[in-house]
Order: C-alpha cells, then sequence, then structure tokens
C-alpha cells in the first residue's frame, strides 16, 4: 500500500535529486533537498484537506489529480507562475520574463518579491474563506466545542464569512499595506483589489462544485427512489453526466486551493535560490509528495478515523491566512508557518485518538462521513 502510493513520490525524489547533482553539483542537491522538505512542511494540511474532497470523486479523478494535477502543480505554479507575476507586475513579454528569471536572477527575485502583497492578499482571502466556512458550518463533531458551538450557530446567517472577510481585507489595506516593505510604498489599492479577487475567486469556484455537487447527491437519491419501485428499469446515465461536471469543478477547486497553499512556499523558496530551476525541482518533489499523502488518506480511510483532523487542517488554514496577510509588512520565518500547521494537526490527531480510546473503537465510523472539509 505504501510503496504503490509513494512509489512515484520515491522515483521522482531519485531522479530529481540525480539530476541536481549532475546540473549543479552538491550546492544544488543540497538545496533541491532542502526546498523539498519546506514544501513538504508548509503544505501538509493541504494534504488533509485536498482528502476531504478526493474522497467524494471516483478512481479515474483520483487517478486525474495525480497526474494532470501534479503537472499543474509543479511546471503551473511552481515554475510558470512566479514567471506570470513578473511578466503581470513588470509589465513586460513572457519571453523577457523567462530570460530575466535564467539571465537575471537577482532582479527577477526583487520582481517576485515586489509582487508579493498582491499574491498575498490574493491568497489570504482565498484560504480565509474555507476556514470560515468551515467554521460556520453545523457538523456532527467538534474539536474545539467552546468556539465551533457558537460559531455554527453564527453561521447560520449565510453572508457572514464574506462580511468577516471584507472586513479583514479592509483592516489590511488600512494597517499593513500602508507601508509594506516589500516593493515599497502605500499597496493598499494593490492588496484590496487582490483580495477581492480571491474573495471572487472563491465564492466562484466553490459555489459551482458545490451546485453540481448538491445536484449529483439529488440525482442519486432519485435513482435510489426509482431503483426500489421498478428494480429492473435501467437508469438514464444522467446521474454520471452529473458525477463528471461535479467531479470536474472539484477538480478545479482543489487546484486552486493548491494553487494558494503554494503562494508561500514559492515566496520562502527564494530565501535559500533564486533559481528558478533548482526552485521548481525541489517544489516539485514536494508537492509530489503531498499528492500522494493525499491519495494515501483517502485510501486508508485516515479522515474517517481520526475525525478531528480535519478541524485540525482547517485551523491550519486559518493560520496560515493571517500570517499571508501579515507578510505583506512583516517579515514571518517559514518554520514558525510550518510549526504551527503541523502542530494542530498533531493536536487533532492526538484528541481523535482520545476520542476513539474513549468509545473503545480505532476509528469513528459513518457519522464521520458527514463532515465535508473542503468548505463547499
Amino acid at each position: 500500500m505504501l510503496l504503490k502510493t509513494f512509489g512515484w513520490s520515491f522515483a521522482v525524489t531519485v531522479l530529481g535529486l540525480a539530476l541536481a547533482g549532475v546540473l549543479w553539483g552538491w550546492q544544488g542537491l543540497a538545496i533541491v533537498g532542502i526546498l523539498s522538505i519546506l514544501e513538504i512542511s508548509l503544505s501538509f494540511d493541504n494534504a488533509v484537506i485536498n482528502a476531504g474532497i478526493l474522497r467524494k470523486m471516483n478512481a479515474f479523478w483520483q487517478k486525474i489529480f495525480l497526474t494532470v494535477g501534479i503537472i499543474v502543480a509543479v511546471f503551473g505554479m511552481r515554475l510558470v507562475f512566479p514567471v506570470v507575476i513578473v511578466a503581470i507586475t513588470a509589465k513586460i513579454g513572457p519571453i523577457e520574463a523567462v530570460d530575466l528569471a535564467i539571465n537575471n536572477k537577482a532582479h527577477y527575485e526583487e520582481l517576485v518579491t515586489s509582487a508579493h502583497p498582491a499574491i498575498a492578499a490574493f491568497g489570504g482571502m482565498f484560504l480565509l474563506m474555507i476556514f470560515l466556512d468551515f467554521i460556520f458550518e453545523e457538523r456532527d463533531y467538534k474539536w474545539l466545542a467552546w468556539i465551533e458551538r457558537p460559531m455554527a450557530k453564527l453561521g447560520k446567517l449565510d453572508t457572514l464569512s464574506i462580511i468577516i472577510s471584507l472586513v479583514v481585507l479592509l483592516v489590511s489595506a488600512m494597517t499593513v499595506a500602508t507601508d509594506v516593505a516589500h516593493g515599497g510604498g502605500d499597496k493598499s489599492a494593490t492588496v484590496l483589489l487582490s483580495g477581492v479577487a480571491g474573495l471572487i475567486t472563491y465564492l466562484v469556484v466553490a459555489g459551482i462544485s458545490g451546485y453540481f455537487e448538491d445536484k449529483l447527491e439529488d440525482a442519486g437519491e432519485e435513482e435510489g427512489e426509482e431503483a426500489a419501485a421498478a428494480p429492473a428499469k435501467k437508469g438514464t446515465g444522467a446521474a454520471v453526466g452529473l458525477a463528471g461536471k461535479a467531479a470536474f469543478f472539484m477538480f478545479l477547486y482543489l487546484e486552486v486551493i493548491d494553487a494558494s497553499f503554494s503562494f508561500d512556499g514559492v515566496i520562502s523558496a527564494f530565501a535559500i535560490t533564486n533559481d528558478i530551476f533548482e526552485m521548481a525541482l525541489g517544489l516539485g518533489i514536494g508537492a509530489m509528495y503531498i499528492r500522494s499523502l493525499t491519495v494515501f488518506l483517502v485510501r486508508k480511510g485516515t479522515l474517517d478515523e481520526y475525525v478531528y483532523l480535519e478541524h485540525g487542517a482547517h485551523y491550519a488554514i486559518g493560520a496560515l491566512a493571517v500570517i499571508l496577510l501579515i507578510t505583506i509588512k512583516y517579515e514571518i520565518p517559514e518554520v514558525v508557518t510550518g510549526l504551527i500547521g503541523v502542530v494542530l494537526i498533531a493536536l487533532s490527531y492526538w484528541s481523535s485518538v482520545v476520542k476513539n480510546k474513549r468509545e473503545g473503537k480505532p476509528g469513528a465510523e459513518g457519522g464521520a462521513r458527514s463532515e465535508v472539509a473542503s468548505g463547499v
């Protein structure tokens, strides 16, 4: 099971490190290895969140997530995305941006760093919405009941998460964005625009995937009723079509989540190297492990057995969202960001183990399946 799930990750690690050693020597090999560990530590909570969504998708879409999804994650977010950001912010062509990344690495790093306020605002708002929609939803299991119980009651106001996100965005624009260290000057307008874009992106992608998910569930219930009334009657295949649409938009939702999680990894990587190829290779290896870990959690049914893991991951998302907004002005060490997520997930895992022992069973069955960690 372990080798089957992580086999490709192990193979990519060996090939990637060997390639790094050949191209850049021992120093390049060490940098790629460090970047891989950095990506895994920063994105472990991402795997838990992804697993909560991926477990509702069939085997075909799980394979798409591991193949097409990893191509988007490695080449799209870790290689192409920084170049696109530089092209947009510096108002230059993509070819010129690539040339800059290869031949003038110091200036390229400076341009990417100057775009950090916009990136942080977009990612921060997207992740904050995921956390708020989770915390305001009524669910069977409550980890920190003293927080989650009153939040679930407040969540009956459908627009509350949007209101809070906009308030947080306004406060960020009027405080940390007024005198930014990255790029210098007042970035209030940039932060507001990027934050609203992140909020809109979440509402559109999550709204569409949620719509098709509801349609799929309704179709499944209707099909079950028809089968009970007339067992010999064959289905029309409509449910399969709806499943395809739902899975497609969930896949898009997963990719946007991964993009939001990768923002801090890409920016943090510049503290280690400004070579885009070393960066893409190192972060790409880490992204492979996050993908494999996601599938492992789904196939092992870990989220059903340890029912508080999703809670810990969402609290880590909330913390990351706040950290991203703070880093618009202030620098926070990557180790702090990574440790917060790891500690929260570890605590939620421990709480799940204690709960299972108290109830005299290895895992929580049935009821945990009603918990959807997608924030949709």
